[in-house]
């Protein structure tokens, strides 16, 4: 199976919790439908990205990164690579590469789509496609900052930076 069939596969047979998400993901089908490509970054004006709210094993903690280009707090996540095999195994990579993490989880299933303008970058003035999934730190949680960020750090669930964006606190606040 292909990364762009895992993915239709993905989005087909996830229930959305909500109508907007519900939209977000026949968008999603139908961008993949229409462009082969759809899962790589030459793919504009969107392409599919792959990310992952990484929480410690309790659920109270969130893993964020201070994002290098974008100057702001986020979950880990990135762009699909050409040995992806499975979406989530792509937000899994990026989760792994941008912590140092070893010995995470990822629930299969898509925790929430979130469709965004790229205002910096290579890819400046597409949209990310992202479909975002939990992964759990199942072992230490002493991470190794990435030349993606200029830091990472653990927030509190019920403390999350005060300039957070709206999308990202919407991701958190789908937890458990």
């Amino acid at each position: 199976m292909t990364l762009h069939a895992d993915a239709t596969a993905v989005l087909t047979g996830w229930t959305p919790p909500d109508a907007e998400q519900a939209a977000l993901r026949e968008h999603y089908l139908r961008h993949l439908a229409e462009h082969p490509d759809g899962m790589w970054r030459s793919s504009r004006p969107e392409h599919i990205t792959a990310s992952a709210l990484v929480v410690d094993a309790g659920q109270e903690r969130v893993l964020l990164t201070l994002h290098r280009l974008v100057g702001a707090w986020l979950q880990l996540g990135g762009h699909c690579e050409p040995g992806d095999t499975t979406l989530a195994g792509a937000a899994l990579r990026e989760a792994t590469e941008e912590s140092g993490l070893t010995d995470l989880k990822i629930d299969p299933e898509p925790l929430q789509l979130s469709r965004h303008l790229l205002e910096a970058g290579g890819c400046k003035g597409a949209y990310h496609l992202d479909v975002q999934f939990l992964v759990t730190a199942t072992a230490g949680t002493d991470y190794v900052v990435s030349e993606e960020s200029h830091d990472l750090a653990w927030f509190g669930v019920d403390a999350l930076p005060a300039d957070l964006d709206a999308t990202v606190a919407a991701l958190v606040g789908r937890l458990g």
